[in-house]
């Protein structure tokens, strides 16, 4: 029923001839006071200045002011320090290879141990978030390739003996050839275990995980070898330091640049990345990592401050980016705006595929101007 429709006798007498109530709420002659919508009724009057309209801005709620989606229910310290330390062991990993095949020990030393710290610290960080150890083992009682939660823990199960064999060898020089195997066994699963954790987390319905999977893994995975390159830098003479110097610009370039493209393309998905504690986060992120990368590329060669200076840089930000988004994510499944509006933009976009108007790939390329219209009042659209 629209705002001009007869609604019968008003609260305050009989109708007036126009269908409108009587007296209005200030006293004053019928209808002089009523806002109209897009209603039938055949006179059409504009809001005075200071009037307020009768159906007010809608707003997006749910049943009972409950959230669309449940909120997660993970522990940010657990697993967002799940997330960054996995990307460490990974990013680590591939850096010991890549030292150990061209003799810098130091190095490879330093990259072995700390990738075996980084994914024990993880797999306790999992473990306490799961409760209870048992869980863990249960996951590994199944093998299913379509989970991403199955896949990643057999890779962890795959991975953390190899990298505790490469760290153990290289530390009492014991069974050099075994430990050499290990380490590029280690290398080989790295990269999946430095970008699974995203995969996880982007296969579920919270709408600033899921939007990014395109490029979230690339994101994760060039986060870790900065961070990875940061450890090494701290850690290591600056003279054998050079490959983790170039790794840190390569990671910080590849981490930088899918953030870039991934927020461009998620639309309104976005906006928790760049807005409250989680935008504060990510733009602490962008900073230390540019600054640790820049300062990793210009000075650390030279100068073994420079160098640990620019290492906790980029160690830094690639936390402050794991936690960043862990915090997006439980800020969009909170916020019923962020399923609701994506959802009505591809409907909508479907509808004018089928019309012939445009190709069914909608997205969410017109969010925004969802966004902007569900603000307004019913009668606007």
């Amino acid at each position: 029923m629209s705002a001009d429709e007869p609604t019968g006798p008003g609260p305050d007498g009989p109708a007036g001839p126009d269908g409108s109530g009587g007296a209005g709420p200030d006293g004053g002659r019928p209808g002089r006071t009523a806002a109209t919508g897009q209603g039938g009724g055949r006179h059409r009057r504009r809001r005075r200045r200071g009037e307020r309209p009768v159906v007010p801005e809608a707003e997006f709620t749910s049943y009972y002011g409950m959230p669309i989606l449940n909120r997660p229910t993970w522990k940010a310290l657990d697993i967002a320090g799940y997330l960054f330390l996995g990307g460490l062991a990974g990013g680590s990993s591939l850096l010991a290879a890549g030292a150990h095949a061209t003799g810098r020990r130091s190095l490879a030393r330093s990259a072995k141990i700390g990738a075996l710290g980084a994914i024990s610290a993880s797999t306790v960080a999992l473990i306490h978030d799961l409760g209870r150890p048992e869980r863990f083992y249960n996951m590994l009682r199944v093998a299913k390739p379509t989970s991403p939660m199955s896949v990643g823990s057999w890779i962890l199960a795959g991975y953390g003996p190899l990298a505790g064999v490469a760290a153990a060898t290289e530390v009492t020089g014991w069974f050099r050839r075994t430990g050499a195997a290990a380490t590029a066994g280690a290398a080989l699963l790295g990269p999946a275990v430095a970008s699974y954790t995203a995969v996880l987390i982007a296969d579920t319905a919270v709408p600033s995980w899921h939007e990014g999977y395109r490029e979230l893994p690339f994101v994760f995975t060039g986060s870790g070898t900065a961070a990875a390159a940061g450890l090494g830098m701290l850690a290591t003479p600056v003279e054998q330091a050079g490959p983790a110097r170039r790794a840190a610009v390569l990671g910080a370039a590849l981490e930088l640049g899918a953030t870039a493209v991934m927020t461009r393309r998620m639309g309104l998905a976005a906006e928790p990345l760049e807005r409250g504690g989680a935008g504060a986060l990510m733009r602490a992120s962008k900073v230390l990592t540019t600054a640790g990368a820049a300062a990793g590329l210009l000075a650390a060669h030279r100068s073994r401050t420079a160098a640990a200076l620019s290492g906790a840089a980029l160690l830094a930000g690639s936390a402050a980016l794991r936690f960043g988004v862990f915090r997006a994510g439980v800020a969009s499944a909170e916020d019923p705006k962020y399923t609701v509006v994506p959802q009505r933009d591809r409907l909508r976009a479907r509808a004018r595929a089928r019309r012939g108007q445009e190709p069914p790939h909608g997205g969410h390329g017109e969010a925004g101007r969802l966004a902007g219209e569900d603000r307004g009042t019913p009668g606007s659209r």
